[in-house]
């Protein structure tokens, strides 16, 4: 349906959505993605909101196909080797 896309920013929950303060919008400049920058470096680690803002935030500044190609093949190792999983 075209609302995501296979990598970029971590989809937000309606419930994060309500608590938003402004500098959380930016955020969504992207489109959410599968994987990204959150699911690569902590996932179930990573427990601070303000990180996982850091993270899309970063992602943006960063963005090149190369770049979303590296974030793929770092994504099938994460979930290979199971880091950052319950």
């Amino acid at each position: 349906m075209g609302q995501m896309s296979l990598v970029g920013t971590r989809p937000p929950t309606v419930s994060e959505v309500m608590q938003y303060q402004r500098h959380h919008w930016q955020r969504l400049q992207v489109k959410p993605g599968i994987t990204g920058e959150w699911q690569v470096h902590g996932r179930s680690s990573v427990s601070d909101f303000e990180e996982v803002v850091a993270f899309d935030l970063a992602y943006q500044k960063k963005w090149s196909v190369t770049y979303d190609m590296l974030l793929i093949v770092k994504t099938f190792s994460v979930v290979l080797s199971r880091r950052g999983a319950f």
